[in-house]
């Protein structure tokens, strides 16, 4: 029965997470906020709502190995799981992507989180300096989309298909009601998986790290596998690696610096030695695929996914 608390926990915050970005993002736009803005911002954040939500519930019910280990685990399974997987169906054709930029953020962002971690605990001054960093990382994505944005000279209508959760023929009525779920279904489903994943790692002797390692970290990368399936499906190399990269620098920025204002945030050694060296390891892995414009063929997928099996499998068989 736990395994169906936590399972119904997930898909109401999947569900509620959804609900909530197209609500927002068309009140947004009927409010005349620019779609640009919205898709740096509304869209960004709440996609990551379910995983900021986990870490919120995690640290304030003492359990924050759940809180990193869902951010790590996220991270490494969005490169070699969520990359892999579509690599595996279609190929993906990286070397059409210029995401170096973005890449070298995210490389930085990582370097930076893990030497946060071996000053750790992670505290609040740490969450200040991780959202400022957001902020300037938000900062300079308006300002480059904006010139390239003025190169094309698109129009509003161009603008608003760049988001898909827009609608504009979308009632008021259903906008407040995707609004309305979407609030009350996070903090609901955030406690149900945090709650029966404190109760399994109990039952079996497996650490909460591990668990928000593994299942926590797995369920809440299922948006980007199903968003970078399609783009595989779709021929959208750009689509799931920017997907990717700009998941793990919000996960990294986002949730543990508003997650570290609920408390301080410790970090196990297994994190230290084993842990953020595997998220640094397959972030570097991209290496030739970003900066050298390789495309990940169907036997990069397969090696990138088989990595991922045999980290899950270290951590079940060592870790607990």
């Amino acid at each position: 029965m736990v395994f169906v608390y936590m399972v119904l926990g997930l898909v109401i915050l999947l569900l509620a997470g959804d609900a909530l970005v197209r609500g927002t993002v068309n009140l947004s736009l009927r409010l005349g906020v620019p779609a640009l803005i919205v898709s740096l911002t509304i869209v960004a954040f709440g996609t990551s709502a379910p995983e900021l939500l986990i870490a919120v519930k995690a640290v304030l019910e003492d359990a924050p190995g759940i809180a990193l280990g869902n951010v790590v685990g996220s991270n490494t399974a969005n490169i070699l799981l969520v990359l892999g997987v579509p690599a595996i169906i279609s190929g993906l054709a990286t070397s059409q992507c210029d995401s170096r930029r973005t890449y070298l953020v995210m490389l930085a962002v990582s370097a930076m989180f893990i030497a946060l971690c071996f000053a750790g605990p992670i505290i609040w001054w740490h969450g200040v300096l991780l959202l400022g960093v957001l902020a300037l990382f938000l900062g300079d994505a308006f300002l480059s989309a904006r010139r390239h944005r003025a190169g094309e000279a698109a129009g509003p209508e161009a603008e608003d298909e760049l988001i898909d959760e827009a609608d504009p023929a979308m009632p008021g009525w259903r906008i407040a009601l995707y609004i309305v779920l979407g609030l009350a279904g996070l903090p609901l489903g955030a406690d149900m998986l945090v709650d029966g994943a404190v109760v399994l790692a109990q039952r079996f002797g497996v650490s909460d790290t591990i668990i928000g390692l593994t299942l926590i970290a797995l369920g809440t990368s299922l948006p980007e596998l199903a968003t970078t399936v399609m783009a595989a499906f779709r021929r959208q190399a750009e689509v799931a690696l920017g997907n990717v990269i700009g998941s793990n620098i919000f996960n990294l920025l986002a949730i543990i610096g508003v997650a570290s204002f609920f408390g301080p945030i410790a970090v196990e050694r297994e994190f230290l030695v084993f842990d953020l060296w595997v998220m640094l390891g397959a972030s570097l892995a991209l290496a030739p695929f970003v900066l050298f414009r390789r495309d990940m063929t169907r036997l990069w997928g397969g090696i990138l996914t088989a990595l991922y099996v045999i980290y899950v499998v270290v951590l079940l068989e060592f870790g607990g």
